[in-house]
């Protein structure tokens, strides 16, 4: 640990892979998996780390949610009809989405693009396969091929092109950063996550991607959580729309939809490249981030690191079923478990970080 209390050099580890039974002599370490882990209390100060969580990431789809907030800032209701109601919830939560390619999420992209006249066509995210297995394989059976409207970050292209159609700004070159919307979702990223951002680089979908510290996404998430049970804002539609429907903001079986369905109180967002981050209306969030960009220990970590927090008690029951089959995913032998990916927890500690 460095002089401000913030781990120096290497993160460490943070997850290990054990194959064997925990009871049995002959357990075998099969990996370490190294990682940065950031924890907030209610009122928003650090309370336990592991690595830097100052350092800056590329925080990938986990930002999704910042971006929705500023594409309601920016005007995303107008593209819904003068003194309307805005955005419906079912919708805004697919614009916050990494989707899994499913029907009813694939509707939902071509709803928000429909209401501004717009069709897949207008999409400038490159053509992809669904990202859930089954839809992806159901996709093949039938023939098909790599579309844009399949690429998992559909939705939020289609946020961006109503707002843009509805803001009276051009379609064409809405993935510059210079552009007016990607200025606008620049700055309500700075406001949430208190600073402004490190640089911009292209995310995978084409969209620019701003580098903020791991702090920062926790307490950006923080503030849209927090904003869940006060008067409509862009911060407290978005939180509502991804507790109202988490299946459509991941998919069937994917990690931040079942983190959400097992613990109604919080709302969580996954991302390429190892990061997962999630918050409570009580003020309570984690960010987490693997160090090899591997997907396995995020949502482990994650999990370990809010219940370090207290995060998974509240009002209501948690589905511990199915918060297990994330937490402590297993690992299987011959198609049956012979062991587990466990969160390690021994170096983790309350600490005062920038």
């Amino acid at each position: 640990m460095n002089g401000t209390g913030c781990a120096a050099g290497a993160p460490p580890v943070v997850a290990e892979v054990l194959r064997g039974r925990v009871s049995e002599v002959d357990v075998l370490v099969e990996s370490r998996i190294r990682g940065t882990v950031v924890g907030l209390g209610p009122d928003g100060t650090v309370e336990l780390s592991a690595g830097d969580p100052g350092a800056v990431i590329s925080p990938r789809s986990t930002v999704k949610p910042m971006q929705a907030v500023g594409m309601l800032a920016a005007g995303l209701d107008r593209a819904f009809g003068p003194g309307g109601r805005g955005v419906p919830p079912e919708l805004l939560a697919i614009v916050c989405s990494s989707h899994s390619g499913e029907p009813a999420q694939l509707a939902a992209v071509r709803a928000v693009l429909a209401a501004v006249g717009r069709t897949p066509a207008d999409l400038a995210c490159p053509p992809d396969l669904p990202l859930g297995r089954l839809a992806c394989e159901r996709h093949l059976a039938a023939g098909g091929r790599p579309e844009p409207l399949l690429m998992n970050c559909s939705g939020k292209h289609a946020g961006m092109i109503a707002c843009c159609v509805a803001s009276g700004w051009p379609v064409d070159g809405y993935l510059d950063p210079d552009h007016p919307l990607q200025r606008r979702i620049r700055a309500s990223i700075e406001e949430l996550v208190g600073g402004p951002v490190a640089g911009t680089v292209v995310d995978g979908c084409g969209a620019p991607l701003f580098g903020i510290p791991l702090v920062g996404l926790a307490r950006g998430m923080r503030w849209i959580a927090l904003a869940a049970s006060g008067p409509p804002s862009p911060r407290q539609r978005v939180a509502a729309a991804m507790r109202a429907f988490p299946d459509r903001v991941g998919g069937p079986g994917r990690p931040d939809t079942e983190l959400m369905l097992a613990v109604p109180w919080i709302i969580a967002k996954d991302g390429a490249e190892g990061v997962s981050v999630a918050a409570t209306a009580s003020g309570l969030a984690a960010a987490v981030k693997i160090e090899d960009g591997s997907q396995r220990a995020a949502m482990p970590v994650l999990v370990a690191a809010l219940r370090r927090l207290g995060a998974l008690r509240g009002p209501d029951a948690v589905d511990e079923t199915r918060l297990a089959a994330i937490g402590v995913p297993k690992v299987l032998g011959g198609g049956v478990e012979v062991g587990r990916l466990r969160a390690f927890l021994a170096p983790w500690e309350s600490v005062t970080c920038p």
